[in-house]
């Protein structure tokens, strides 16, 4: 039986394809163009959008998913997806192929017939784009459907109405560097080239006492109140603005605070320390060290960590395997018993996949 060990800092963001992993992933020449896209507003072109979709692809699948789909906020209050697999028709062979082109990144076309309109086109022009938004990364997200490839999007009619509550914003935003730029050239700044506007998130909470939420269908059902007394006029929520905290909260942050210290000491004294005693553990036998040493496919494979060498081929040549914290980049390097002796050495593969390693 085995355990996932997990540090914040690493598994932060490993499900979105971000710029670390774009860097990693694509071509100097095609990374670079899509961040003239992401930064400049340049247009980017199809064979440029093929070698993105195809590394996108195979980061998603080696994520586990098989479908992929554009991820829009139409004027429903909610998001809307629209699934479709990377699985091909299949060969003549038998077989089937994994794709995914870069028409296919950039644009979709989902029904829009029942999506609210506001009245810009009958029922029957069911006509609706998504368009690859890539200022927003796309992330791969896990439910009880698999793990899927999500794509943000903003979603328009054939004639370019907005549909949803992504297009204004972004057309809001072009707006406000236009203008911006503009006010910066009066003032003399000739270097800059863009102005983002940007909104940080807001740290609150709202705690609720357990049986009183479950009397409160509206909050079951919609996670919001649908239904109260009014408050008295000039009172609203005047008595909470740096009012004392009570016991109970008090004592819940307290819990909070020592959860979340005790997970990030163990964290550290896993991933700084090296202390791994209760790490689930891999014996090798001496028939494991052929002449006297054993190379790195084969001890991934025995430690458990992969399933066979190809994979274990595959998790050294991507830069995801390290040996007590050191990156194992070449498929040749070798370990003799001596290594593995006394505490062993701790292997891992990916950010959250560990093994103790020790001789027998």
């Amino acid at each position: 039986m085995s355990s996932e060990w997990l540090s914040v800092a690493e598994i932060f963001g490993e499900d979105v394809f971000n710029d670390a992993v774009m860097q990693e992933r694509l071509p100097k020449k095609v990374y670079k163009k899509l961040k003239q896209t992401i930064e400049e507003g340049k247009e980017l072109d199809l064979e440029t959008a093929d070698v993105i979709a195809h590394e996108m692809k195979e980061w998603a699948i080696e994520k586990g998913a098989t479908h992929y789909t554009h991820w829009f906020q139409p004027l429903t209050g909610v998001t809307a997806e629209k699934h479709d697999s990377f699985i091909s028709a299949p060969l003549p062979s038998g077989k089937v192929l994994m794709s995914f082109s870069g028409k296919e990144l950039i644009k979709g076309e989902p029904d829009a017939s029942s999506f609210p309109s506001g009245g810009l086109r009958a029922t029957f022009e069911a006509r609706g784009y998504t368009a690859w938004d890539c200022t927003s990364p796309a992330f791969v997200r896990k439910d009880a459907a698999g793990a899927i490839l999500c794509i943000p999007t903003a979603f328009c009619s054939y004639t370019g109405e907005a549909l949803d509550e992504k297009t204004p914003l972004l057309r809001s935003m072009e707006a406000i560097n236009k203008e911006s730029i503009r006010l910066l050239r009066l003032f003399g700044n000739t270097t800059s080239k863009k102005v983002t506007p940007s909104v940080g998130p807001e740290q609150e909470y709202f705690l609720v006492d357990a049986k009183k939420f479950l009397q409160r269908k509206d909050l079951i059902y919609t996670g919001r109140t649908l239904f109260g007394a009014m408050p008295p006029k000039g009172q609203e929520l005047d008595d909470h603005y740096f009012g004392t905290i009570r016991q109970r909260v008090a004592s819940y942050m307290k819990d909070v605070n020592e959860e979340a210290t005790k997970a990030q000491e163990g964290a550290r004294a896993l991933f700084s320390s090296g202390n791994a005693a209760d790490m689930p553990t891999a014996e090798l036998s001496d028939e494991d060290f052929a002449d006297g040493s054993v190379d790195i496919l084969t001890l991934l494979h025995k430690s458990g960590l992969v399933a066979s060498k190809s994979e274990a081929r595959r998790a050294v040549q991507q830069g995801g395997v390290a040996v007590d914290g050191e990156k194992v980049s070449d498929i040749a390097t070798t370990f003799t018993k001596a290594d593995f002796e006394g505490e062993g050495k701790v292997v891992r593969k990916g950010k959250k996949n560990f093994r103790k390693v020790i001789a027998k």
